[in-house]
């Protein structure tokens, strides 16, 4: 049993209070003019400098192609500017730099027959030396505890926040390529080190230039032909670092190394020159960026070996595997360009050297690859089914167009009949289509989804099981003429009255842009593609004469999330949610909403990963002691989730040491699912949706302290909601409509400690 102890909003409240607690204090009188500049200039003003900034986005080091030499037989020099902001915002120069290190990469044809058909390569690898040069003051640097030498760091005297370095040792700097090729791209990025707040904390984000592409021979700015990953495509599951602009978009939230921020930084070492392992069979993977990244993020679902099976066995995708362009989205090299390293790093089962998991084929060379595989089914495009959901997500339409009661022959009983227009691959269902149906579907009992609506505020009264959720199954229905499916169940007669809604979550199969009969592998699993039927929500009122009421999930101004800001990460609520064919809020709510009570929750308490394994090796979940949820609401369910506070063995979980494993964005960035322009308070301290409570077994609990304790669990933050007049699960309020808890006082957005401020951050 474990008790978590640290509360992640009292760290966060300590953090603000430190930040808050110093006052900037009045800005020092300018200093006097300084020596002339070069070439006649004035020299900048000696006041007008800094040599501290508040964070990383306000250090800024710029280097121009034509002041770098890094190729041919001159000797190494570069040339580059730092500026800060100081308290007022102002951008200055930054003086006293003491360190830098220089990554340098060039990119070329490959002129073998194996790998890809452009390479990155590392200036300082190729050279045998390393992939990034230390520059400092002394022209030393301390590596790993060996001094090496250095280019020599020199700051402009007349023009502080101006820097040059050159090489002062024997022969040429270690990232110059004397026989390089001078009219090929290179990439040049600079690290900066040694850089603290007027505090004198060091700065925790890595300082790094913004990586320029650029021809050597003739200066000018180029574009990389190999990269086939945008940053925008990690930012989408990853987050966006704060205080960047877009044109330098950066990944909010890499563990490895601390986050180098930009795919182009990350390139700079994970090259072939630095593919540690692909040499030894036992170390079972390769650190080239094609092969480690694909590996990396599928990891979860492969089965590895050696050390492979430890870094990468865990790591969940959230999207669909098979959609190459969730990440590719620049240009089409993911499908144009087909050789084993990149290939492999997914198809782990085969051999390329027996031919087992290959039809028994040994290529020559991954030049053979494209015999087979250049274009046609066995193309990456169509041998992945790349945009296949896409194509088919309007292949079956279940247009519901009433729903009546009509009068049922058993007392207190009612029959509520629903008719749709169905339609599948373009035409009306037939009559024969519709008996087979069940063969089209991945879950038969997968039906319609209808629920009650409070006539006032269109929340959900209820909507799953029999007490106000009317559910049936598609199939077993009538079909009256081609396309129109009846179906109808009886209920208690004092339940079908009032506003309601409806929709389905039918899942079938699609293969080759169409919807079709489902088959299975040996291992019984459906070989097609998951499709979710399109049906739009609709509104109907079973009391003559009353208007039909709206969900309120489904009013954009009353709601802070959308399917959008899901998809970008997950790709589509489908994929998510396995057999269940929904792709709307509107649908999920069916089974999550906040008026379900406790008994429908299926996951009441959290686990965490222990250090320790079984007899067969797999770890050893434990309980999270005094830690326990009582509701489905769908904001508690999808914030413990991503928090890593749910039961069984969960993709997103804690650690032994409270650590949180598998979510990909930075946990306290909410914008990450939150949309940017949503607010979380209404004017009167209560939620912009109206909400005012969360049913449970024993009563109702206040709704914000609910989505709150998702993530913060501890003790200390549980008697914090109950002192702002929150009922929580140990102490229940006895009616829906609870008074408003007070977090907006100090948390609504606009304040010192509002949420906007203190869940904006970068990182877990």
């Amino acid at each position: 049993m474990k008790n978590y102890k640290k509360s992640i909003l009292a760290a966060a409240l300590m953090t603000a209070v430190g930040l808050t607690g110093c006052s900037d204090g009045e800005d020092g009188q300018d200093g006097q003019d300084g020596a002339p500049g070069q070439d006649g200039e004035p020299g900048t003003s000696i006041g007008n400098v800094v040599d501290t900034v508040d964070a990383a986005t306000d250090f800024v080091l710029t280097v121009s192609p034509e002041d770098i030499v890094v190729v041919g037989s001159e000797d190494f020099a570069v040339k580059f500017t730092a500026t800060g902001k100081n308290a007022k915002g102002e951008e200055l120069p930054f003086t006293g730099l003491d360190q830098v290190a220089f990554y340098v990469m060039n990119q070329a044809a490959n002129d073998t027959d194996t790998g890809a058909p452009i390479l990155w390569e590392s200036n300082g690898l190729a050279n045998d030396f390393s992939y990034s040069m230390y520059c400092t003051l002394t022209g030393t640097a301390d590596s790993w505890g060996t001094e090496v030498d250095a280019c020599t760091l020199v700051e402009d005297e007349a023009n502080p926040g101006t820097y040059t370095g050159t090489w002062e040792h024997d022969g040429n700097a270690p990232i110059v390529l004397e026989n390089g090729d001078a009219n090929s791209l290179h990439r040049v990025m600079v690290r900066t080190y040694n850089v603290v707040d007027s505090s004198g904390t060091a700065i925790s984000d890595k300082l790094l230039s913004t990586p320029i592409d650029f021809i050597p021979a003739t200066g000018e700015i180029a574009i990389s032909e190999k990269d086939s990953v945008s940053n925008a495509a990690c930012i989408k599951c990853h987050g966006q670092l704060d205080g960047y602009d877009d044109a330098d978009a950066r990944i909010g939230n890499i563990d490895a190394h601390h986050n180098y921020q930009k795919v182009e930084n990350c390139v700079a070492c994970h090259n072939p020159a630095y593919a540690g392992g692909e040499d030894d069979p036992t170390v079972g993977w390769n650190a080239n960026w094609n092969a480690m990244i694909h590996t990396l993020h599928a990891g979860h679902h492969l089965d590895l070996e050696g050390e492979a099976e430890e870094m990468f066995g865990e790591i969940g995708f959230p999207a669909e595997l098979n959609e190459c362009t969730t990440c590719h989205d620049s240009g089409t090299q993911w499908n144009d360009n087909v050789y084993a390293e990149a290939c492999v790093s997914c198809h782990t089962d085969v051999d390329f050297e027996t031919g087992d998991g290959h039809l028994g084929i040994v290529p020559e060379s991954d030049a053979a690859c494209s015999g087979c595989h250049g274009a046609g089914s066995l193309s990456p495009l169509e041998a992945h089914g790349v945009g296949d959901r896409a194509v088919l997500s309007d292949k079956f339409i279940i247009d519901i167009q009433s729903a009546v009661v009509e009068d049922s022959e058993v007392d207190g009983m009612s029959t509520l009949v629903v008719t749709s227009e169905v339609s599948m691959n373009g035409e009306l269902l037939d009559a024969t289509t519709y008996a087979a149906m069940a063969d089209y579907m991945t879950n038969s009992g997968r039906g319609l989804l209808i629920g009650t609506l409070n006539a006032d505020t269109g929340a959900l009264t209820h909507g799953y099981g029999a007490d106000g959720g009317f559910k049936m199954d598609f199939v077993g229905g009538v079909m009256s003429a081609d396309g129109i499916v009846v179906n109808e169940a009886e209920f208690a007669t004092d339940l079908l009255v009032g506003p309601i809604y409806a929709t389905a979550e039918v899942q079938l199969c699609g293969a080759d842009g169409e919807i079709v009969t489902c088959t299975t592998d040996d291992d019984g699993n459906i070989e097609e593609t998951g499709v979710a039927n399109q049906a739009e929500t609709k509104y109907f009122n079973l009391t003559d004469g009353d208007a039909a009421v709206e969900m309120r999930l489904a009013d954009a101004d009353r709601t802070s999330i959308s399917e959008a800001k899901c998809n970008a990460c997950h790709g589509n609520l489908t994929h998510v949610k396995s057999t269940h064919g929904v792709t709307e809020f509107t649908q999920c709510a069916y089974c999550h909403s906040e008026n379900l009570g406790g008994s429908p929750s299926y996951h009441p308490t959290a686990v965490y990963k222990t250090d320790e394994v079984d007899a067969d090796g797999n770890a050893i979940w434990g309980t999270v002691e005094g830690l326990s949820f009582a509701n489905r609401d769908l904001v508690t369910v999808s914030h413990r989730f991503h928090a890593g506070y749910f039961d069984g063995t969960p993709a997103i979980y804690r650690d032994a040491d409270g650590e949180l494993n598998g979510y990909s964005a930075p946990l306290n960035n909410c914008n990450s699912c939150h949309k940017d322009d949503s607010t979380l308070f209404a004017a009167d301290g209560g939620l912009t949706s109206g909400k005012r409570s969360v049913e449970t077994d024993a009563g109702f609990i206040s709704p914000i302290s609910e989505a709150c304790r998702s993530c913060h669990v501890s003790a200390s933050a549980l008697a914090h909601f109950k002192s702002n007049g929150a009922y929580v699960q140990d102490e229940p309020g006895s009616v829906v409509d609870l008074p408003v808890e007070s977090c907006s006082t100090c948390h609504a957005e606009g304040k010192t400690y509002g949420v906007d401020v203190m869940h904006s951050g970068t990182s877990h």
